[in-house]
């Protein structure tokens, strides 16, 4: 069902008519909305993660690569993979919910009735911002996150700012942002595709949309680490490693 459903999209996708305005809308409140979030989850992620990395790295003598670590494990993996968990967390349920207590109301029936596409209001237009968004917000959250780093590096110690991202962009190359980079679009389009999908087809009242978020969050989440061990392996494959 899910996979008729996407395929579905990728259909209605290209065809008119386009609602730019519900796009743009969407826009704004799947990505600038959720901007506080994720930049608040980035700089934790960036603080904590050389906080508790930095005492194993004392202990071996080697805490001078503290920030070389620190930023290949989150641009690499940690930034896109928690920053999508966060995205899924916050976008997928309220997808979920909005569009369960539209099929539940009939709303969507009435749309119908009225001669309005609603699969291409209502769906095209959030799996495209979901889709196109979380991209750039990973981009912003590895951004803070290593900004986060760059505090924690300096808690109990002392670092310049010029030195650490000379670190920083010494330790990555384009085979660890171009992978990470692209895999975030199907995060994306997951996300949205799932909360679409389960608000879409709810039933059984209030009742069903509360299902439908629960459930827009849970599947969303596994197959984020299903995607993501893909892409690892299709890395690996490639040499890209």
């Amino acid at each position: 069902m899910m996979a008729g459903f996407l395929g579905k999209f990728l259909w209605s996708w290209f065809r008119p008519r386009f609602e730019s305005k519900e796009l743009l809308k969407q826009f704004y409140v799947i990505g600038v909305q959720s901007l506080p979030l994720i930049g608040l989850t980035g700089f934790i992620m960036g603080l904590v993660l050389t906080m508790q990395l930095r005492p194993a790295m004392v202990d071996y003598g080697v805490e001078t690569q503290i920030p070389t670590i620190v930023s290949i494990s989150i641009i690499r993996e940690i930034g896109p993979v928690i920053t999508a968990l966060i995205f899924a967390g916050k976008i997928g349920s309220r997808i979920g919910a909005e569009l369960g207590s539209m099929r539940v109301t009939e709303q969507i029936d009435a749309m119908e009735v009225s001669g309005t596409n609603p699969f291409k209001y209502l769906v095209v237009t959030r799996v495209m911002a979901t889709t196109l968004m979380l991209p750039l917000l990973v981009v912003i959250s590895d951004a803070i996150s290593l900004y986060g780093a760059y505090l924690g590096v300096n808690i109990k110690g002392h670092t310049s700012m010029q030195l650490y991202w000379m670190q920083v962009f010494d330790a990555i190359s384009f085979n660890d942002v171009i992978p990470a980079f692209i895999k975030t679009f199907f995060f994306g389009c997951t996300v949205g595709i799932v909360g679409c999908y389960e608000g879409y087809f709810s039933r059984k009242g209030t009742e069903g949309v509360g299902k439908s978020a629960n459930a827009s969050v849970v599947i969303s989440s596994i197959l984020i680490f299903i995607i993501d061990l893909l892409a690892v392996q299709i890395t690996e494959i490639l040499g890209l490693n």
